[in-house]
């Protein structure tokens, strides 16, 4: 009898967890990823300031260590089918995280010199580990002055990637107070320290410019009734708008799941948002609407905390187990 093998698309958080809890119950997975290392977003989205990358690569040697196998710089659904994966493997578990940008809707996201946060943190990234192909884009703000747009903490690392790269001036806008924001205090911290301005109560109306951006529209906020995510809403003040100037904007308003065309060919349901409909109270936890696929992590549950990430591919793997008789 064949031992029982998993498929692992994502090298993220919720696939190497999934992987680790796998080994340690006699099951084999071989994980598949865009990218040239391990790691999603800790490898290639948080800057090398803030988070070591040899933890991650140390980390890929202990995994192989326990037999699990990687083939990186391979896209599922374009360089391998889904098909093959349910063909070769009992299983197969979804971990490919969120990586579709939220945008602003508003006039000038097209203008040159707009960028959205996660490629130019990741085309950095890439090029300080010395991965980057001859012909990848690489965005150097040096001498720029630059304006980020948004409060998270991809925001802050915008704000301090430019501040490394040379940039003339980094202002950072966001458009509730400094209690609400959504990014870490000690972030929002660190970028002050290292020179960033900050724009509480200002949010973006346009970005302004012919064929490159010249400047973002503003306008002033006061913070109204909470919505329905029990958040205060920012209310317009009228007449309070100003433009800054910019030679170069980042969009920082976060991400949303972007599922793949080929989610409908396997019967991988999605809610209405896009997240990958899961059921994680069932005798199968984390298993979709196809019995053979599970799933976990952020396009699961929206972009959230690495810890969440680990503790859904976790508890995904023990449902395989489960479904897999081990």
């Amino acid at each position: 009898m064949q031992p029982l093998s998993i498929g692992i698309a994502g090298a993220g958080p919720a696939g190497l967890a999934a992987a680790d809890v796998l080994a340690r119950n006699g099951i084999r997975s071989t994980v598949f990823d865009t990218y040239p290392e391990i790691g999603g977003l800790l490898t290639f989205g948080i800057p090398p300031f803030k988070l070591d990358k040899g933890v991650v690569l140390k980390r890929r040697s202990i995994l192989e260590g326990m037999g699990i196998k990687f083939v990186l710089n391979t896209r599922i659904g374009v360089d391998k089918s889904f098909e093959s994966l349910l063909d070769e493997f009992d299983a197969v578990f979804l971990g490919m995280g969120t990586y579709a940008s939220v945008r602003g809707n508003f006039t000038g996201e097209k203008l040159s010199g707009v960028f959205d946060a996660l490629p130019y943190l990741v085309s950095n990234i890439r090029r300080t580990m010395g991965l980057s192909e001859a012909d990848e884009p690489h965005v150097d703000l040096r001498g720029k002055h630059v304006v980020v747009l948004g409060g998270g903490d991809t925001g802050m690392d915008c704000n301090r990637t430019a501040i490394r790269q040379g940039a003339a001036s980094v202002t950072c806008a966001y458009r509730r107070d400094e209690t609400n924001m959504p990014g870490s205090r000690r972030e929002v911290s660190n970028s002050k320290e290292e020179g960033v301005i900050f724009l509480f109560n200002e949010q973006p109306v346009a970005l302004l410019g012919t064929d490159h951006v010249t400047g973002v529209k503003l306008v002033k906020t006061d913070l109204g009734a909470a919505g329905p995510d029990g958040r205060r809403r920012p209310e317009p003040i009228a007449g309070s708008e100003h433009i800054v100037r910019a030679d170069a904007v980042i969009v920082a308003f976060g991400f949303r799941p972007d599922p793949p065309g080929w989610f409908d060919d396997f019967n991988i349901c999605t809610a209405d948002n896009g997240r990958v409909r899961v059921d994680s109270i069932g005798r199968y936890p984390y298993q979709t609407t196809n019995p053979k696929v599970f799933a976990g992590g952020d396009m699961v549950r929206g972009a959230d905390l690495v810890v969440t990430a680990v503790f859904e591919g976790r508890e995904a793997a023990a449902g395989i187990s489960r479904y897999l008789g081990v």
